[in-house]
């Protein structure tokens, strides 16, 4: 007769393989899927990384609130075979995979959601509501495509842990937090990230685009995202009536002046093949229609790609606001002034041989046709990425992946629908070629960079 503890001890191990998380199961299967990469990385996907997407959209956190997410990501890169460590910059996630000699490269994947409420149509829309950082509650979506990152860093790991004999060297992936709000990855510098696990040799990141189409990559040699700086102009005047306007100095009327004349910084100094902009995207002045205030507040976004812009840019700001104020009459005391918000954000500059080198890798393995040639990068929206790669410096390539069907830009072109875009309570990508492109080439670039000697 068996014991009632072996009994017990078997009941036990029943339930727990059938508790077993799909995650587990799948990467046996995975790992003994085909050699060839692509069809690998295309099994996994069917297998387990569909539905781990489909978790993430479902399940977005906000900035610097990423807690499940966090959790859900460790663990699957811990059942991965990574050792994970998490909680770094507060809900970071750090996985280190030590595999023999060879250059530490890292690989980064943002995670946090937008307050945007999701109207996709998408079978697996989220529905999520929240409370914001300042308590107000909020809907949420991944409005940005951050989940289809997280959902690919855990593709890559999968096959890197798979494919040990192909590469030699310490793989750091890096689950990181705010984006959105520029600080994540700032804050887990200031958590001792290098410190704490190493300075790496070769940093990597991508994004996925609505703006490319699905299955191709873009790697621009230069700066494929902008800096910004957030610059408030406050604009002294003199109080008066309305009806009574040589008793006092305007503010509302030099700020209409101060908003033309900063258009002409971008259009008549700034060469025409240098980008820059100057948006003022507020304006806040008086109380009523009669009466002309003592103050005016201009709130602008100013984007380069440059150091040098940048500086330029700034300088020129502070010169155009303050001499429209000397036109104006204004004594020196009460000259407009200009505040530039100390949290710079400074462009993402690709290191130029490393992505010819890695270009050529994936010619070689993916292509020529894997490149989107139609691609144009026409807006300046930024990233926080550099905040890893600049102080210390360190060679990166921070790439695109396409996430829009071409179908769906062949009907915008005849009149259908517009492809929407990042941060629209619309945006979906295609989520398997970009996946499935998304690691393919991830891994590709590190087998590159980590070769066997």
């Amino acid at each position: 007769m068996k014991s009632l503890t072996h009994v017990f001890t078997k009941s036990l191990t029943k339930k727990i393989s059938l508790l077993l998380t799909p995650l587990a199961l799948s990467c046996q299967v995975a790992f003994a899927a085909p050699a060839d990469l692509s069809k690998a990385i295309e099994a996994d996907y069917q297998q387990h990384l569909s539905s781990l997407f489909q978790h993430f959209h479902q399940h977005p956190e906000l900035s610097h609130l990423e807690f499940n997410t966090a959790k859900r990501l460790a663990a699957e890169l811990k059942a991965a075979g990574f050792t994970v460590t998490t909680g770094v910059g507060k809900t970071g996630v750090v996985a280190i995979l030590k595999n023999g000699p060879g250059p530490l490269v890292m690989m980064r994947a943002d995670m946090d959601g937008l307050p945007v409420e999701e109207k996709s149509g998408l079978a697996y829309a989220s529905k999520v509501k929240t409370k914001d950082w300042d308590g107000k509650e909020v809907s949420v979506m991944h409005a940005c495509g951050h989940d289809v990152h997280i959902t690919s860093l855990v593709g890559t790991a999968r096959q890197m842990a798979a494919r040990k004999k192909a590469w030699s060297g310490t793989l750091m992936l890096i689950g990181q937090p705010a984006e959105e709000r520029v600080g994540g990855a700032q804050s887990m510098m200031d958590d001792g990230l290098y410190q704490r696990f190493g300075k790496p040799d070769y940093a990597l990141a991508f994004h996925v685009s609505s703006e490319i189409e699905a299955g191709k990559i873009v790697a621009v040699e230069g700066s494929p995202y902008s800096g910004v700086d957030s610059v408030d102009i406050i604009i002294h005047g003199v109080g008066a009536h309305g009806a009574s306007p040589h008793r006092g100095k305007d503010p509302i009327v030099l700020g209409a002046q101060i908003v033309l004349a900063l258009q002409t910084i971008i259009s008549r100094e700034l060469a025409p093949k240098e980008p820059g902009v100057i948006t003022v995207g507020s304006f806040h002045a008086g109380s009523k229609h009669n009466i002309i205030p003592d103050q005016a507040v201009l709130q602008l976004t100013v984007r380069n790609d440059n150091l040098e812009t940048r500086d330029y840019l700034i300088q020129a700001i502070e010169r155009v606001a303050k001499n429209l104020g000397r036109a104006a009459g204004l004594p020196e005391d009460k000259l407009p002034e200009v505040k530039v918000d100390p949290q710079t954000t400074p462009p993402t500059v690709n290191d130029i041989p490393l992505t010819q080198r890695l270009k050529a890798s994936w010619r070689k393995t993916m292509g020529e046709q894997i490149f989107d040639e139609n691609y144009r990068r026409l807006g300046m929206g930024a990233e926080d990425f550099p905040f890893l790669t600049i102080n210390p410096y360190i060679p990166s390539t921070y790439f695109a992946v396409g996430g829009t069907p071409a179908a769906a830009f062949a009907a915008e072109k005849n009149g259908g629908p517009a492809v929407p875009s990042h941060h629209s309570p619309l945006f979906k990508v295609e989520p398997e070629p970009a996946i499935r492109t998304g690691v393919e080439a991830t891994v590709h670039a590190l087998f590159e960079l980590m070769p066997v000697k």
